[in-house]
């Protein structure tokens, strides 16, 4: 018997691996995991297999994960914000002698774990981080330009933007502060920098660019991603950037003005005799403004895109090949989720071997991801949900001259 456990598998990212999975035989029990049960079961009878389970657990209990993970082959975790619960779940899954998979974009968690690859090793156990859009598909379908269509990459460019979901948990927004708090890591000309978000390096480095589908002239930001630290020591080049937006562009200014003027702060005021944590306040105000503003911006459906611009030379010619990956239907859960479910199939049909803890670069062969791309195209659910209706590659060559690719 095959098991997986997906924690976290009530959420906007977690459901969507779970109905996933759910679509392909290869896993013979998938259970689902979530501090609530009762959504967890909600949607376990929506889904309406007989090899999907709800179970209730608490992230913040050992003895909770490991009831949950028992007898599992796999375990998938997407229980947010990482910075704060995937080290514990991790060491614990470890400890169980299990195989595991996150969707992990925090980079500094990242890194330390990242510093464990020969205790898992020794262990014996595939330990794959970051296996969603950014990180996950980006630094795979960097890999691919860089090996299969240039003989030589000078940049790689990530950009990504989304919007627009039916919900979003404190969780999302505690993630989001954190990425303006932290020094963000950029490799450019050769050399791994570090920037501050409000700060000149930072501030230098925002832009504006197009996305197919999602929206054009659409502001986007440093964001502190692994792929600028990872990619750079499994692929040759001279810079990796990240730089992202959650839109509508009026919510994430609301969000980055509050941390701004230090509303993320956790240090306690005083207000009319209460004690406020201003950064509870500043994450309660987002939450109960964002139904007004998507509606304000005409935000009806979910829509998002992810940006790869791969830059180099092919036959001492300049070239660039460009992967979007985008959907006016669908947003952050299926951008995530579906390729974190792709990971974890191809784990099960023994894609994915490399012992260790790892980024996905690193162990997870290009051609075995997008092959599997096109069989959950090929299903007729997922063209209906339009999760992959919107993947666009062009080359461009030295004189700017754009024409399309078809890999399927």
């Amino acid at each position: 018997m095959s098991k997986v456990t997906v924690l976290g598998g009530a959420g906007v990212v977690g459901s969507t691996i779970v109905r996933t999975l759910a679509k392909l035989p290869d896993f013979t029990q998938i259970i689902l995991a979530d501090v609530n049960f009762q959504k967890a079961k909600e949607i376990v009878t929506e889904i309406g297999s007989d090899r999907v389970e709800a179970a209730e657990f608490d992230a913040t209990d050992k003895e909770s994960i490991k009831r949950v993970i028992k007898d599992a082959k796999l375990v998938v975790n997407a229980v947010g914000p990482f910075f704060m619960f995937v080290k514990p779940i991790f060491d614990t899954v470890l400890e169980e002698k299990i195989d595991y998979l996150d969707i992990c974009d925090d980079v500094d968690v990242t890194l330390e774990l990242l510093d464990r690859d020969k205790e898992v090793a020794d262990k014996g156990i595939t330990a794959l981080l970051g296996m969603g859009s950014s990180p996950g598909v980006t630094n795979i379908l960097g890999k691919f330009a860089s090996e299969a269509l240039l003989e030589e990459t000078d940049a790689i460019d990530i950009y990504h933007v989304h919007g627009g979901e039916p919900e979003e948990g404190a969780g999302v927004i505690e993630h989001r502060f954190h990425a303006m708090e932290i020094e963000i890591p950029m490799y450019l000309d050769n050399e791994l920098k570090y920037v501050k978000f409000f700060e000149e390096g930072g501030i230098n480095l925002r832009e504006r660019t197009d996305f197919f589908k999602a929206g054009d002239d659409i502001p986007v930001y440093p964001y502190p991603h692994p792929e600028q630290v990872t990619m750079p020591k499994f692929i040759k080049t001279k810079q990796v950037t990240n730089k992202g937006m959650v839109m509508p562009e009026k919510y994430y200014n609301m969000i980055k003005d509050l941390v701004g003027l230090g509303l993320n702060s956790r240090e306690p005021v005083t207000v009319s005799e209460q004690s406020v944590m201003p950064r509870e306040f500043a994450i309660s105000y987002i939450l109960s403004k964002r139904a007004e503003i998507l509606e304000e911006e005409g935000y009806t459906t979910p829509k998002g895109c992810v940006k790869v611009e791969v830059s180099g030379k092919k036959h001492g010619k300049k070239r660039k090949y460009v992967f979007s990956m985008a959907s006016t239907s669908e947003g952050l859960g299926e951008g995530t989720g579906i390729p974190a479910a792709m990971a974890a199939i191809l784990m099960s049909r023994g894609k994915i071997t490399r012992k260790g803890i790892f980024p996905p670069e690193a162990g997870v062969l290009p051609m075995d991801f997008i092959g599997l791309m096109a069989e959950i195209m090929s299903l007729e659910s997922d063209k209906k949900s339009g999760a992959f209706d919107g993947l666009l590659i062009e080359e461009e060559d030295e004189n700017g001259i754009k024409k399309k690719i078809d890999l399927f």
